[in-house]
């Protein structure tokens, strides 16, 4: 009997829910830090929250689907297993590259606006009229 469908649904349903799960842990806990980034405007920073949940679907469910095809049948229990165990194992490394990259991008975002806040503040001048004219050299 070949188990290589039995394989893609296992694949694809393990798959698609552990990048279900990481993206709303992301968007859950990333929202706090898109809302200090963005100074407390909690609308702006859910609509920014959203955009990036969007593009983390997008992207690793592509991975998934465009990565689940087989070069070899599978006859066996045993081939099943270790087909999943790579197929899956790869996911999982996709999905925390993508994690680490999503929270260093979030980090780099809030440490901008932390400095950016804490920077002093200029004041706001008028520009200085020109004083004078400088003739141009060699004329």
């Amino acid at each position: 009997m070949d188990l290589t469908v039995v394989a893609y649904v296992i694949y694809l349903l393990i798959s698609i829910g552990l990048t279900v799960w990481v993206a709303r842990t992301l968007s859950r806990n990333g929202r706090v830090f898109i809302a200090d980034v963005l100074q407390g405007n909690e609308k702006l920073a859910d609509a920014v929250n959203h955009l990036l949940v969007v593009g983390f679907y997008l992207v690793n469910i592509g991975f998934v689907t465009l990565y689940l095809r087989s070069g070899e049948t599978i006859l066996e229990a045993r081939g099943l297993f270790e087909a999943l165990s790579v197929k899956l194992g790869v996911v999982l490394l996709v999905l925390g590259v993508m994690h680490l990259g999503n929270v260093w991008v979030l980090n780099r975002m809030r440490r901008r606006g932390i400095m950016e806040r804490q920077a002093p503040q200029m004041p706001q001048m008028p520009p200085v009229p020109p004083q004078g004219w400088t003739a141009p050299a060699g004329a």
